[in-house]
């Protein structure tokens, strides 16, 4: 196509266009004739964030912007060319789109290009529950992301994004749990819609739950996505806090939404076991180090866990690396030696001020004792 084509291109195209929209169409024609194609890049760009431009962009993009997409940032075509996909018909025609795009922009000095790409049609591939294909793309993406020194963030984001719904979508909470969380702190919270945050935020809560690996809430306790969880799912954020400090009265109040929830209810004897741990760790935890000599009893008593269940308890918790300690299966004596770190909430915090301040009174005792027990040897 020649440049009067181009021309006319531009010029059927600006009366179709709304009238908001027309000086970006004059742009166009200006920057196109000058060569300018870092000014005409952006002046698209903006033209294509415009919702008013949708019907349009499939055509801008194939017949005008793949006219010198290869004198542009690669990066900033693969934008574009997300932005035109929306318009294909299907999720069928847009991953043919999807992969003619990514092989165009998989060159040596655009990988970053070629790697957003890719996510792009992984997503697709997923969209079409072609599993097997999603994961095979993302792991050709992963491959090239591990090789770079930097990269923009959006790219991570879309990785993270995309790797996190595939986990989902096999039931690997985990795996789900980590991505979604890389997801989240590679973008601005307020990019997402309300609804957005609280799905997220819910599916975050619900994959901490039923993991069969995940103990340790506190980094999502300290995000700020949990303030999404509010009406009729504020539940999730206080059994998430219940179980961060092991509160078994909490988590019977509560355990009316495990029931209801059918992934919750699943898993249930998999989230009893979990707070029945959380409620050990926290037990350990409000103990001074010279004190955590516990009896089988007193375990029992703190984690209303039957006293034969305890060793296997125990065992349980030094095997998932929780607490370290030695069982004293003669006296049934558990003696703790460290607990894992955790977040804590106001509660606790008072609790070790109180614990610092009876350590300081201590610390000042035996300062007075040695002062008045030694005075005789150190008297000048």
């Amino acid at each position: 196509m020649n440049v009067d084509t181009i021309a006319d291109f531009l010029a059927d195209q600006r009366d179709e266009t709304p009238d908001e929209l027309q000086y970006l169409i004059i742009q166009f024609e200006n920057f196109w004739e000058r060569k300018l194609w870092h000014q005409l890049t952006d002046a698209l760009i903006d033209f294509f964030a415009n919702p008013l431009s949708e019907p349009q962009r499939l055509k801008f993009y194939k017949v005008f912007i793949l006219k010198f997409a290869d004198k542009i940032n690669q990066l900033k075509l693969v934008d574009l060319g997300l932005k035109a996909a929306t318009q294909c018909k299907d999720d069928n025609e847009r991953l043919i789109f999807l992969r003619e795009l990514s092989k165009k922009v998989d060159n040596e000095n655009s990988q970053d290009a070629f790697v957003y790409a890719t996510v792009a049609v992984a997503r697709v591939e997923l969209n079409l529950s072609d599993f097997s294909a999603s994961r095979k793309s993302l792991d050709r993406a992963e491959r090239t992301l591990d090789a770079f020194d930097s990269v923009e963030t959006k790219v991570h984001a879309a990785f993270y994004q995309v790797n996190a719904d595939w986990y989902h979508s096999q039931a690997d909470f985990a795996s789900y749990y980590r991505n979604a969380l890389l997801y989240l702190a590679c973008i601005d919270l307020s990019s997402l819609s309300p609804d957005e945050r609280r799905t997220r935020a819910y599916d975050l809560g619900i994959a901490a739950l039923v993991s069969d690996s995940i103990y340790n809430f506190g980094e999502l306790l300290q995000h700020p996505i949990l303030a999404a969880l509010t009406g009729d799912v504020a539940w999730l954020q206080d059994l998430l806090r219940a179980f961060n400090r092991g509160d078994l009265v909490a988590y019977d109040m509560l355990s009316g939404h495990i029931s209801s929830n059918p992934l919750l209810r699943d898993h249930v004897e998999e989230i009893r076991q979990k707070i029945y741990l959380s409620a050990l760790t926290e037990s350990v935890f409000r103990r001074p180090p010279h004190q955590r000599a516990m009896s089988f009893g007193a375990i029992s008593a703190d984690t209303k866990v039957r006293p034969d269940e305890i060793e296997h308890l125990v065992m349980k918790a030094l095997s998932l690396g929780l607490v370290r300690g030695t069982i004293d299966e003669v006296d049934e004596v558990v003696n703790f030696t460290w607990v894992q770190p955790r977040v804590l909430d106001m509660a606790q915090i008072a609790s070790m001020s109180r614990r610092l301040g009876e350590w300081g009174e201590n610390v000042n005792k035996l300062g007075n004792w040695i002062e008045a027990t030694g005075q005789d040897i150190w008297a000048p």
